[in-house]
């Protein structure tokens, strides 16, 4: 058994720096087939960034106040979700969730199976310079820092 108080837990902030308060609950807990992270997103900030997918783990997020706004799909649907509400992500459904109003968002992003992400199986939509559009590339997390690669061309970014 292990128990934490979310107060204790050490804020670790996204290398691309979306957001100023990530706490890895998972991490802290100890698990090795479930994810939990606590969010407060102030406005303007995001839970990671720009539109991605992770083809190995079902994502949920629980907006326990404020409202957050998802970008959902290639066509990136907006979809609110609102306090007290959850949205569920299937394994590679692309997303972005982020806080495009004036209050504070709190939330939770779970994930399973893995407490941590296998960066072999995360992709996101960028642009890339060579295809001269928005392609989908595999990422890579490289001495803190993360690095794109374009799976239609194979130019790398970072």
């Amino acid at each position: 058994m292990e128990k934490v108080s979310v107060e204790d837990v050490e804020n670790e902030r996204n290398p691309l720096e979306v957001h100023g308060v990530r706490k890895p609950v998972s991490r802290a807990l100890g698990t090795d087939h479930f994810a939990m992270n606590y969010f407060e997103l102030a406005p303007g900030e995001s839970f990671s960034g720009g539109l991605h997918r992770h083809n190995d783990q079902e994502e949920v997020f629980y907006v326990e106040s404020g409202t957050a706004t998802f970008e959902v799909g290639l066509d990136r649907e907006e979809v609110a979700v609102e306090s007290g509400e959850l949205i569920r992500f299937p394994p590679g459904e692309f997303q972005k969730g982020y806080n495009d109003h004036e209050e504070t968002v709190e939330g939770w992003a779970l994930g399973a199976p893995g407490a941590t992400h296998d960066w072999d199986e995360l992709q996101s939509r960028a642009f890339c310079p060579d295809c001269e559009a928005e392609r989908t590339h595999d990422v890579a997390l490289s001495e803190g820092a993360f690095e794109l690669t374009c799976t239609d061309c194979g130019t790398s970014q970072g």
